[in-house]
């Protein structure tokens, strides 16, 4: 396995490992205990971070071989260790998944965490079922999604993911529960330590709960004393921690009522006790017969029945789905569920015959030898090698693509007579959720940046971007409305006050862009009609919408009252802001970060050059040098502040969910930095963001679609959110707009050979 693992698959150095962990008394957290003790055991050199789920915080006392514990109802911990396994240098990622183990509906939570991981999965699947309700779908077809490799411990769980779930079978592997590697031994040789001199013993093992079926063995005791006088049954374990929270011990106590009202009260021992996996083998080797009763035909894992076959016991099972597997080829006996008296046959059986007994425990044995711990994480360690193969190679020369024309295909989709539409299905425009200002205003920017368009084309869409700026306004409130529902009836008489900020932006540029005067004269009037909302602005950021508007109308019409005293006031306001929160390691006008971050030191640099403010200027490019040394990345790529940063008090950035508005933002202000100070850093700034969209990138994917001019949503841990809304598709354009400007720019000044493109 060395030689494989070094020759044949990546060198896994650092696993993070999710599940149950002891003392938490349970079968999951033994499981996932073994596996953390199997691989260390088996590959010293890897590190394994164990990151416990806790149902109780505080309540155990973890060893330190738990790097961090979840506390299994709060999303925001699943989001949390998320961060710190990324943050860990973890290579891949191994879950025990079970249900009830995880917070959330069928236990989502966990594809939270997922979510936001860009670092391969596998998980060991403790139960499939057969007929999953519609949560347990939702989720469970979520993590086959996410994960390289899926394991399952029977045949009878591959068949099920398959047929239920239509999950492909390559990627399933099946790898036996594993089992620890004891010596074969004969019962009598371990009996003494435990008082059952001389006793035929039955063990049960497991956290007591009515799904056992002790019941049914209970009931076939008398028999089997009567043909056995010395016969002991043992039914060793703990009640199971639910059902003592529940109703304390009254279940076990009706268990021991139900052996006296039968007359083997003598003959069955209850030993009420959680024990780990040494002192449970040597119960279990004392045993004559292992015996599991069960009553779910679709259990799918047993690890005591694993334990058992793995010592060698002579078994007698209900035919549920791990018993029928492990048993089959004359490994074990099968009674049906709830047959007392089939279990009595058999049991009786086996203890009167002590050669045929010794055969089956023998066979058992050398079924159990291909179970052991370290052949198991050998194969699950190959799972891990195969999927961190698959992740995607980094892309090659991505530095060299060259930028997109602008193209208006993607737009014309996504738009009708009313104006564009804000988010779509893949590609396809959902009508569900209308349109709205913020994206019908960027529309109409991009009709009076984008060059080449047809005359006509032009005309008809920046008239129906408009049109829908102009029917937002409500003169009654005087602001102007933000959504409406596809039926065009408006959801609010106002909208909010960035949706404000944007309309103003965009009357700005109309006015000072648009191609045809009949647009500009429009714009203007509008704006001149309701610019005096931004003096009633409060968010910094609707601020610096409406200081690039008011920027674009003093280009447009350089005695503008109203947009100087905007650029002005707005502009000691962000000075004033920044004063306020700055710390030595943070120069930025708020102690968070947010959305559309770029926006506010492009709205000083272009207030600085209209007004001719050194200050402003000045203030801009410490402020954008901040916030762009933030975005990188550090590969020295482009990373947009994720969505999970919005929000953090004088925290650094997170990179997921990255947003195709923040790349815009950032180009737009990097052009402004070059008009503000022609320093050329700024169109290499700028074209470092613009390779966001084609992959460069932290996942290598490009978000542009270059056939069609659209744009996936955003940039998630685990890939591509395929969607293409408004905002995204708009975002691409106006940054292929902005770059070609940029480009045209630089060879006006310094000619061809040193253009940014």
């Amino acid at each position: 396995m060395e030689r494989l693992m070094s020759e044949d698959a990546p060198c896994i150095e650092h696993l993070a490992l999710i599940g149950n962990f002891l003392p938490r008394k349970c079968g999951l957290a033994t499981y996932t205990t073994d596996v953390f003790k199997a691989v260390r055991e088996r590959f010293p050199r890897v590190r394994v971070d164990v990151y416990a789920m806790d149902d109780h915080p505080g309540r155990y006392s973890y060893p330190p071989e738990v790097t961090h514990s979840i506390a299994q109802q709060d999303r925001d911990a699943y989001i949390d260790a998320a961060r710190r396994i990324e943050a860990s240098g973890a290579q891949a990622l191994w879950i025990q998944h079970e249900y009830g183990i995880y917070g959330g509906a069928a236990g989502a939570h966990l594809i939270a965490l997922l979510d936001r991981l860009t670092i391969p999965v596998i998980a060991t699947l403790h139960t499939v079922l057969e007929h999953p309700s519609a949560d347990e779908r939702r989720v469970m077809e979520a993590l086959l999604r996410r994960c390289s490799k899926v394991i399952v411990m029977v045949e009878k769980g591959k068949e099920i993911l398959e047929r239920v779930h239509g999950a492909d079978g390559r990627a399933i592997a099946v790898i036996p529960h594993g089992v620890p590697d004891r010596e074969y031994a004969e019962p009598d040789a371990f009996k003494a330590r435990f008082g059952w001199e001389c006793r035929k013993v039955v063990l049960t093992f497991g956290l007591l709960a009515p799904n056992k079926g002790i019941e049914t063995l209970i009931a076939a005791m008398p028999e089997i004393v009567a043909n056995e006088p010395q016969a002991l049954y043992i039914v060793l374990g703990a009640t199971h921690p639910n059902l003592v929270a529940h109703e304390g011990e009254a279940y076990r106590d009706g268990l021991k009522m139900l052996a006296a009202s039968k007359g083997v009260a003598d003959h069955v021992r209850f030993i009420d006790t959680f024990l780990e996996q040494d002192e449970l083998v040597d119960y279990l080797q004392a045993a004559d017969i292992y015996a599991t009763p069960y009553t779910n035909p679709a259990q799918i894992t047993s690890g005591t029945l694993a334990y058992a076959v793995g010592v060698g016991k002579a078994v007698v099972s209900t035919p549920y789905i791990h018993a029928r597997e492990i048993l089959d080829g004359d490994h074990g006996r099968i009674v049906q569920f709830g047959d007392s008296a089939g279990f009595a046959r058999e049991i009786v059986e086996l203890l009167s015959d002590d050669a045929e007994r010794a055969a089956l425990s023998r066979r058992a044995y050398a079924r159990g030898r291909a179970m052991l711990w370290p052949r198991g994480v050998e194969r699950a360690m190959t799972c891990l090698g195969e999927a961190m193969a698959m992740r995607p190679r980094r892309l090659e020369n991505v530095t060299e693509l060259a930028p997109l024309a602008p193209d208006l295909s993607a737009v014309e989709r996504m738009s009708d007579a009313t104006g564009m539409l804000q988010h779509s299905i893949y590609s396809v425009p959902d009508r569900r959720h209308g349109y709205c200002i913020d994206d019908n205003a960027r529309a109409l920017i991009l009709l009076s940046r984008m060059e080449g368009l047809d005359d006509a084309v032009r005309d008809k869409w920046t008239s129906i971007y408009a049109a829908f700026v102009q029917h937002a306004w409500n003169p009654e409130r005087r602001r102007f409305r933000n959504f409406m529902h596809f039926d065009r009836n408006w959801c609010e008489d106002e909208g909010s006050e960035d949706s404000n900020g944007r309309a103003l932006w965009a009357l700005g540029v109309t006015a000072h862009e648009a191609h045809a005067h009949k647009h500009r004269d429009w714009a203007v009037s509008l704006f001149d009609a309701t610019a005096s909302i931004a003096f009633e602005l409060g968010s910094p950021r609707a601020r610096a919408f409406a200081m690039l508007g008011a920027a674009a109308m003093l280009e447009a019409h350089p005695g503008h009252a109203m947009a100087r005293t905007i650029l002005s006031r707005f502009g000691d306001e962000l000075i004033a802001l920044l004063d306020a929160a700055r710390r030595p390691e943070w120069s930025w006008f708020e102690i968070v970060l947010a959305y559309d971050n770029a926006r506010l030191p492009e709205a000083l640099l272009r207030a600085g050059k209209a007004l001719q403010r050194d200050d402003f200027v000045k203030v801009g490019v410490e402020t954008l040098d901040w916030i762009v040394a933030r975005q990188t990345s550090p590969e020295g790529r482009f990373r947009a502040v994720g969505t999970e940063s919005f929000g953090r008090e004088y925290a650094d950035p997170l990179p997921f969910d990255q947003q195709p508005l923040e790349a815009q933002a950032t180009i737009d202000a990097c052009d402004a930095a070059y008009a503000a100070t022609r320093d050329r850093r700024w169109l290499d700034e700028a074209m470092r963001a613009y390779r966001w969209y084609l992959g460069a990138n932290d996942l290598d994917l490009p978000l542009a679609t270059a056939q069609d001019g659209g744009c996936f949503d955003g940039l998630m841990p685990t890939g591509l959110n395929r969607n293409q809304g408004a905002e995204s598709i708009l975002a691409l354009q106006l940054a292929s707009c902005a770059i070609s400007a940029l480009s045209k720019a630089a060879e006006n000044v310094a000619g061809p050979a040193s253009a940014v493109a």
